[in-house]
């Protein structure tokens, strides 16, 4: 019966078909990437996660019922080919089987909804609508594996670097850190809210004594922007320290991302090239800029920003220019960072914070947090905040909390940065933005 694997089985991805195979009988399982039918004789493309290999069927060779079935393929249907490796220098990877049988496992529709080539060009809307061809795309399956090698070698990075794994809820009864850029839900017979951020969860396991945690999970900001950097679900890479301040975790945020590119570059060859982007290793530490010059090097470049504003995104790129690459931006303004941030004891207008900017590009912020109670209150009740709306979190802080820092990281912008893509949506599966719920 047509579309059973029954007893047949993958032995080899496309990319491991090789010369070294010549006279072997192997089983490669895919789609159907191309055909063409030059009469006497049948080349087909067979495309898997791997890479690309081409099936060979002269007439000659080939028994006249695998001819028969290679010339009801359609394009994008999905196939299991048995056959023997030969050496072929014209094939585009040097080898190509000749198949001794066929198993369609699934005939494709035709049309497709768009063309998995890549000879027709498709707008990123149509792609989105049809994500699902459209990963089928060597250079969309390329950066996602190379965003697959990042969470790789970030996970490796916290395991090796003594920090515990931990899972939050995104179900929450607040904002995490006030403001109204929330998605509200009904739960049962009260309102919640879709988590903005794990902070208020990282800080408490700070008394837990866990002493090092990361998360890496999803987060929803109910902001009405519509641009090429943001999106109202994202995944965040959080992590906090106890017995840390700012110093301590921006070290760890350089060596994990230096990690990240170092082995970016060892095992993505293949992707980076696919893309047409280097990612160079920093040569050395990351550089760091103060607010205070950062406010002058913005407006020496002809755009008015004042001291105690959020950058602008005109103030990013004036800053971006100059500093290029990654850089550090330190001692923000306590006024506009979140009632958790530790103020600076010898000018309290300034906060032990800073942001991690990659050009233009915001990619994480992170600060030395207040573990005092009073204090923390104090902060609550500045930022015009509901106390008794923080109760359960605030408890921690009553009963031995240990000085802490920490950070949390935009996977998606990060994988923008490691793939040199310009739209944040080309870094998610199935982007959510104000426009977009589906697929």
């Amino acid at each position: 019966m047509q579309g059973l694997l029954n007893e047949w089985r993958r032995t080899n991805y496309t990319k491991n078909v090789t010369p070294d195979l010549t006279g072997q009988d192997v089983i490669v399982m895919g789609w159907v990437h191309e055909i063409r039918d030059l009469g006497g004789i049948i080349f087909v493309i067979i495309r898997d996660r791997e890479g690309k290999v081409q099936i060979t069927a002269p007439s000659k060779k080939v028994d006249a019922e695998i001819l028969e079935d290679i010339r009801k393929l359609r394009k994008e249907s999905v196939v299991a080919i048995k056959g023997t490796v030969q050496e072929a220098n014209q094939a585009p990877t040097g080898v190509e089987i000749i198949p001794k049988e066929i198993n369609l496992l699934n005939l494709a529709n035709q049309p497709l909804p768009m063309d998995p080539t890549d000879k027709v060009k498709a707008e990123i809307d149509t792609r989105l609508d049809s994500r699902f061809i459209d990963l089928r795309r060597d250079n969309v399956s390329a950066i996602f594996k190379i965003k697959n090698r990042m969470f790789h070698t970030i996970r490796d990075f916290f395991y090796e670097n003594g920090f515990m794994e931990i899972n939050t809820p995104k179900l929450v009864a607040s904002a995490t850190e006030g403001g109204t850029e929330l998605f509200p839900i009904t739960y049962f017979e009260k309102e919640a809210f879709l988590g903005q951020s794990p902070q208020l969860y990282k800080q408490m396991m700070m008394s837990s004594g866990m002493d090092k945690v990361f998360e890496i999970g999803q987060i929803f900001r109910a902001e009405e922007h519509d641009t090429l950097r943001h999106l109202n679900e994202a995944v965040s890479i959080d992590a906090e320290a106890s017995f840390m301040d700012d110093i301590d975790v921006m070290k760890i945020l350089n060596n994990m991302l230096e990690q990240v590119i170092i082995d970016i570059n060892e095992d993505c060859k293949e992707e980076l090239n696919i893309l047409e982007h280097e990612m160079p290793v920093p040569d050395g530490p990351f550089p760091v800029v103060t607010y205070d010059e950062a406010v002058d090097i913005v407006n020496s470049r002809d755009v008015e920003m004042s001291w105690g504003e959020d950058l602008s995104r005109a103030g990013e790129k004036a800053l971006g220019d100059v500093m290029g690459g990654f850089y550090f931006l330190t001692e923000w303004p306590s006024e506009i960072k979140p009632f958790y941030v530790m103020p600076n004891s010898k000018d309290p207008t300034k906060a032990h914070a800073f942001d991690l900017m990659y050009n233009n590009l915001e990619l994480s912020s992170g600060a030395t947090r207040v573990h005092q109670y009073d204090v923390l209150v104090k902060q609550i009740e500045e930022k015009g905040l509901n106390v008794a709306s923080f109760g359960s979190y605030l408890k921690a802080f009553e009963y031995g909390m240990p000085p802490h820092a920490g950070w949390g990281v935009g996977a998606d912008r990060l994988a923008m940065v490691l793939t040199g893509v310009e739209n944040i949506r080309e870094t998610v599966l199935f982007p959510r933005d104000r426009h977009r719920l589906t697929p």
